[in-house]
């Protein structure tokens, strides 16, 4: 099988109009849990203030981009390793719930995009 550059070239490029968003939600998976005293808080940041990023972020992403289910997949691996850092291996099913959330985002920029398109 030979290399395909003009793929490869557009791979890079898919990932470089991905960086800005993801570097987002970078943030809020590694910044925002520094924020967690107590049970409470610790739920409001799992269960609304990270999701909320993930889905205007993907939003955004879908809107400027179209739909691109490898950025869903991106948002779930970064997850990952936040995991171990902040939370416990209890908290596994939220890897599951970013990478859904922000492909529910992703589509609905996607239907905004076409929609404002079609106007």
């Amino acid at each position: 099988m030979a290399f395909d550059r003009e793929g490869a070239a557009s791979m890079v490029n898919k990932i470089k109009k991905m960086m800005p968003y993801l570097i987002i939600i970078i943030a809020a998976f590694y910044l925002f849990p520094l924020l967690i005293q107590d049970t409470g808080a610790g739920m409001l940041i799992l269960l609304v203030v990270i999701p909320l990023v993930c889905l205007v972020t993907s939003v955004l992403y879908g809107i400027k981009n179209a739909f691109n289910v490898m950025f869903s997949i991106f948002v779930a691996i970064l997850f990952i390793p936040s995991l171990f850092i902040f939370y416990n291996s209890s908290a596994w099913v939220y890897i599951i719930g970013y990478g859904v959330i922000s492909m529910i985002g992703n589509l609905i920029g996607m239907a905004i995009s076409k929609a404002a398109h079609k106007n």
